[in-house]
Parts: structure tokens; sequence; C-alpha cells
């Protein structure tokens, strides 16, 4: 997707090849957004920040949007000449990419709900709690990096509402983001207080490919001078984020003291072994999810389908309702309402709200595996078991369960492996399952090769034998 970006353009930045630049307006202002005014434009310091290098350059800025979480590998593909959407400057990131000089300094803050303001000072005060942020950031490696000593448990999100969102409803004790994120936060929903001592700082950079290095000095350049005319000043002083210590980092970059960050030393391959143990982890979480969703949906099938079988009018036309709106309505639309659409009346916790979202979601399905196998039974058998004296419920129990079983065990297995996958959704409501804690690992390391390679070879793992041993038992079963 190509927005447009508001400004005049000379005939030689007309001439030249546009400025791509890459950022992602769901991010919202003051970093990037579309314009109310103009849906079609963005708006944002990123995007004067932007314009401004495009203009250095003698060329037009074009905004190609991007998921905030794909901008540094998008960079490296040239999908785009540089990324600038709050992009955090990381030692990981350095090591596989160009970075420009820090643009803008922040500080990550601890937010807490006003009654904790006393006691939840510090990080160390939320010793064995947990603690939200955005994956893939600083303020989550500052959180893993404390995980064993104060044993506290991060909560990682893949947008910046809901984890103040869950401060505010008592799910989480604390959220550590940027100080930018947290007051705009702050002035959108209030319900929390800020805590005024910094855990950290950090810097937003502009990220270009690794090839692209001359680019990177060119920008680093302009970035340089619109420091010294005052441009970048006026830019974040319209975006209300300019302070003392944007001064004061402003006046070491101007003197050239601010260099760039050395970079760890490469993980390469160990990287891979180093994140294998929280794979597996988040795959225990998947498997548990998974059956635990598949028993819930098999309990309500078999319900819903006795139900529109046996049910009265009424019953049948509810369950059928019930089915329609759960099949016809997307399973993350499910999962949200459940978690946060029903926190005002009940406050599940995530993993629970991901097993009941999906179990309920596959019950409609199962029900209708189930309904289909029950009415294939011949009707002669059953008018035979009632000739013979047997009730409705024994006829049931002792013809047609045992040989719908057989018909529907195929599509049940079909339907288990299916829920396995889309047991990934569940991150959505923060919870770290297996393809969750995959992007997190490529997003760490920059690529998507091995990660991608390993979460399949595990998904496979979990799927093959619970297909072969379907196999298996069907055969069996059509040989009794």
């Amino acid at each position: 997707m190509v927005l447009g970006v508001a400004g005049r353009t000379s005939a030689a930045q007309r001439s030249a090849p546009p400025f791509r630049w890459g950022g992602d307006a769901e991010g919202g202002a003051p970093f990037v957004e579309a314009d109310p005014a103009d849906p079609s434009r963005v708006r944002g310091f990123d995007v004067e920040i932007a314009e401004m290098i495009a203009r250095g350059l003698g060329r037009e800025a074009q905004f190609v949007q991007v998921a905030w979480a794909s901008i540094s590998q998008s960079a490296e593909r040239g999908d785009f000449d540089i990324g600038l959407s709050g992009i955090e400057d990381r030692p990981e990131l350095r090591e596989r990419q160009s970075l420009t000089i820090p643009y803008f300094e922040f500080r990550e803050v601890l937010a807490v709900r006003p009654a904790d303001r006393d006691r939840f000072r510090t990080l160390a005060d939320l010793a064995g709690r947990r603690v939200a942020t955005l994956g893939s950031t600083t303020a989550y490696d500052i959180l893993l990096g404390e995980q064993p000593r104060l044993k506290l448990t991060p909560v990682s999100y893949d947008d910046d509402v809901h984890p103040y969102t869950d401060l505010i409803a008592g799910r989480v004790d604390g959220v550590l983001l940027d100080h930018i994120i947290a007051e705009r936060r702050l002035r959108t929903l209030g319900g929390f207080v800020i805590q005024p001592e910094p855990v950290a700082t950090g810097h937003y950079v502009g990220v270009l490919a690794k090839s692209n290095g001359a680019l990177r000095d060119s920008v680093n350049a302009i970035l340089r001078d619109r420091m010294r005319d005052g441009s970048l000043e006026r830019a974040f002083r319209k975006w209300q984020v300019w302070d003392d210590g944007q001064a004061n980092y402003f006046a070491r970059a101007v003197a050239d003291t601010v260099v760039a960050a050395a970079p760890d030393s490469p993980r390469g391959a160990t990287s891979a072994m180093s994140y294998l143990p929280s794979l597996v982890r988040a795959a225990g979480i998947t498997i548990g999810i998974s059956f635990l969703s598949m028993a819930l949906a098999v309990v309500f099938g078999i319900v819903i389908a006795a139900g529109r079988v046996y049910g009265s009018p009424i019953v049948r036309g509810a369950l059928a309702v019930y089915v329609e709106v759960v099949r016809g309505t997307p399973v993350l639309l499910q999962l949200f309402v459940i978690y946060y659409g029903l926190s005002g009346v009940v406050r599940l916790p995530a993993f629970l709200a991901a097993v009941i979202g999906l179990g309920l979601n596959y019950a409609a399905y199962e029900s209708e595996i189930y309904r289909a196998a029950l009415e294939a039974i011949p009707r002669a058998q059953l008018e035979a078991a009632r000739t013979l004296g047997l009730s409705e419920g024994q006829i049931l129990r002792l013809v047609r369960v045992p040989q719908a079983l057989r018909l529907a065990l195929a599509p049940m297995t079909n339907d288990f492996v299916a829920l396995l996958k889309d047991s990934s959704l569940v991150s959505v409501i923060t919870v770290v399952e297996l393809t969750k804690q995959t992007a997190i690992y490529a997003t760490n390391i920059g690529s998507w090769v091995v990660p991608g390679i390993l979460c399949a070879l595990i998904y496979l793992s979990l799927s093959l034998p619970l297909s072969r041993f379907a196999r298996r038992l069907e055969r069996r079963w059509s040989l009794t």
C-alpha cells in the first residue's frame, strides 16, 4: 500500500526516483498515522523526518505501508530505502542492517495502577508479577533479562493499547514501554500513573539494508544538519515530544559525540539452540490449548448435535442460530470478544479464554459432523430397534453412536489438526504459543528461514502421529 505525502516538489525532485520509506500507520500519532482530514495521506514526526531526508537528497518522499514488526526485514529486501516508524536501536538489529544515527532519545517508563503508585516504583518491586510490553522491543528485552532474577512474567502484546487496558482491568500489574507511548495512552485512556524514574533509555533510528551504507551516511549528514538548524526540534515540538532530555541529546549529536553502538558478538549457529527451549515450552502451551479446546469442542459438539436431532423446534432453531453465527464470524473476533469484550463482566485468564474461544468455535463445526453422522444411520435400523422395545436413549447409545463414531472419526481428526494450527491465533490475547514464540525468534535474528523450519518441524511432529493413529484406528474399526 502506498500513500501520498503532502508537500511541494521541485522539478529536480520530480525527475529523481522517489525516496521510498516504510512505516506503519497503525502505530498512530505521534509516529505515523493516517491524516483524519485525508486518510490517503499520513502525518506524524516520522513522516516529517522522512520528508526532510527526501528534500536533502533532492527526491520526493513516498510512503509504503508495512507492519511494524516487518519493517527491518522489508528494508533488507529492498521494498523501500529506509524504515522510519519508531524503530528502536537494538544490538541485534545493528548486526544485520545499517542504522542511522539516533534521531530521538526515549525513556523506558513503568506504568502502574494509581493504587499501586507507592507499592510498585521499580521493576524490582514487581518481582513475581505480570508485566506487559510490546514484543520485539527494548522493553521486552529488559523484561526477559530480569526474568531469571525477579521471576516476573513478561506479557507480550502486538499493539500498545491492550497492555494499558489490561493494566487497568487488573490482568497485569505493570506496563514497561517508551514514555511517548505511555503518555499518549495516559491521555486517551487514563486510569494509570507513570512512575517518574525511567527504567532505561533508548533511541529511535532509521533502518536500511546492510548493503546501503552509502545512503545511510548521507542520511546521517542530513539528520545532523536538521538538528543544527532546528528543523527536528520544531517537528518534535509540533508533536509535543520535545523536552530537556531531547535537547541534551541533540547537543551531543551535533557535536558528533554520538556514535553507532557496537553490535554484540554474532550468535549465528548458536541462536537456534538458544531459542529451542523457548520453542519447546511454547509447543507445550500449543498442545495444552489444542487438547483442552478439542475436548471442550467434542463435548459441546455432541450436546449441540443431539439437541438438533432430538430437540424441540425451539431448541433446534436456537442451536442452528448458534452454529451459523459461530461458523460465519472469524475466530479472531470471537477471541477478542471473550477476552476483552467480556472483561467488564468476567476477567478470564488468557489461557482459559483461549481454550474457551477455540473450544466453542470448533464445537459448532464438530456438531455438524456428529449431526450428519447420526442422521446417516439407516432409518430401518432405528425402526428395528424401536420394534425391539429399545428407548430413544438406548437407541442413541447402542445403535447410533457406535456407528456414527466411525463415520465421524476422519473429519474429527482433520478438525483437530486444523485446531492445532488455529491455536496460533491466541497470541492476540497475549498467549505466547509456538507461532508467537517463533515470530519473536525470527524478528530478533532478522530471518524467518531457520525459525520457520523449526516451527514447521514441531507442528509436523505434533500433527503427523495423530493423523497416523487416526488412520490405524479407522482401519481397525472397519474390520470389526
